[in-house]
């Protein structure tokens, strides 16, 4: 049977939450989706994760955001339509998006399947311009429409709230684990940071089969990281004797803090050929003596998301591994107040906007 066909060509209003400025506030919006075309997935949104660059983005910390600015990049939802090229998306099913909408598709990167790294320009999903212009809206909103190839499919087994953040913060340290070879049973592996991005590294370190230890600079965290995400050890990471103590013990390192903060102290607890992988993205640039590497042959590298053929791996690894995240779900009535609250790491360990209960009963 053939997918059903996108109807006539005719833009779609959406109503949606966006920013308008630098202040960052979030309010009512109303905006037009471009029409369902022959290749895209229209999806109604049921659930949005709120990432931490989302609250960059609404103050322009990182330059270049564009307003009115409709934010999120953890989003799911049911299909409503697909275009008559579509093939593996119906109605009804239950898809996501990620961090990109579209790139080029024809450079190296793209051919690899690595689109995050598209040499002429990848397409983000909101505060961007697609390739005619037209500028990107994100996921606080009640539709999206997505070209297929950006479309994701959700495990049926997963909650999809506490799924939807896995299209961002679980694939964006799901990635350099498994491009470093940072998923080996059995070894050492050290998780710097206890937030969204932290506690899914320590799910999914465990899920591999290795040693999990957690570097927080707060002391009442260890009980979560151990009891509830099942870390096997717990540092303080500015107790001297505590991280002298793990010198050389642990053979990779992920560090997801976003706050400036040295990384000599960490290092040094690495063996020989340790590694550490940088995925949050401090504003200030970061310093490293180089006697921290040369001593024991180590690496320090960096990782952005993934692509989508390896985002479509990781959820179905978190599928058979019931592997979520731990969320607070919001109705988007109070996104100002989880924005304020997460600039303050009030969070255990995303808020996630339930759009298809909140947003449209209030606009």
């Amino acid at each position: 049977m053939a997918p059903a066909a996108a109807a006539a060509a005719t833009e779609v209003e959406v109503t949606a939450w966006a920013a308008k400025d630098t202040s960052g506030h979030l309010a009512p919006f109303t905006f037009s989706r471009r029409a369902t075309g022959p290749g895209d997935v229209k999806f109604k949104v049921l659930f949005c994760g709120v990432c931490h660059s989302d609250l960059h983005q609404i103050h322009n910390d990182w330059g270049g955001s564009l307003y009115p600015m409709v934010p999120g990049h953890e989003i799911v939802g049911e299909v409503t339509e697909v275009g008559s090229e579509v093939r593996a998306f119906k109605v009804g099913e239950i898809v996501g998006v990620g961090c990109m909408v579209n790139s080029c598709q024809t450079c190296d990167p793209c051919t690899r399947h690595l689109e995050q790294y598209c040499l002429k320009k990848v397409i983000w999903t909101y505060s961007d311009k697609d390739y005619d212009g037209t500028p990107t809206q994100g996921g606080y909103s009640t539709i999206m429409v997505c070209k297929q190839e950006f479309v994701l499919k959700i495990p049926t087994n997963l909650p999809l709230d506490a799924a939807a953040p896995l299209l961002c913060a679980g694939i964006t340290v799901y990635s350099p684990m498994k491009h470093f070879q940072m998923d080996v049973p059995g070894k050492h592996f050290g998780v710097v940071g206890l937030g969204g991005l932290g506690h899914m590294a320590v799910k999914f370190g465990k899920a591999f089969g290795m040693t999990v230890t957690v570097f927080s600079t707060s002391p009442a965290k260890e009980k979560e990281a151990r009891e509830v995400l099942g870390a096997d050890h717990f540092i303080v990471s500015k107790d001297p004797e505590q991280m002298k103590a793990a010198a050389g013990s642990i053979d990779y390192i992920i560090d997801t803090v976003s706050a400036s903060h040295p990384l000599d102290p960490y290092l040094s607890t690495l063996k020989l050929d340790g590694k550490l992988v940088l995925v949050g993205i401090p504003e200030k640039p970061l310093s490293i003596h180089a006697f921290s590497l040369t001593a024991a042959r180590r690496f320090v590298g960096g990782s952005g998301i993934g692509g989508i053929k390896e985002t479509q791996e990781m959820l179905d690894f978190c599928g058979e591994h019931n592997i979520t995240c731990i969320i607070e779900k919001i109705p988007i009535s109070y996104i100002n107040t989880a924005m304020e609250r997460l600039g303050k790491t009030d969070v255990k360990y995303r808020f996630v906007i339930d759009i298809g209960n909140s947003l449209k009963s209030e606009n």
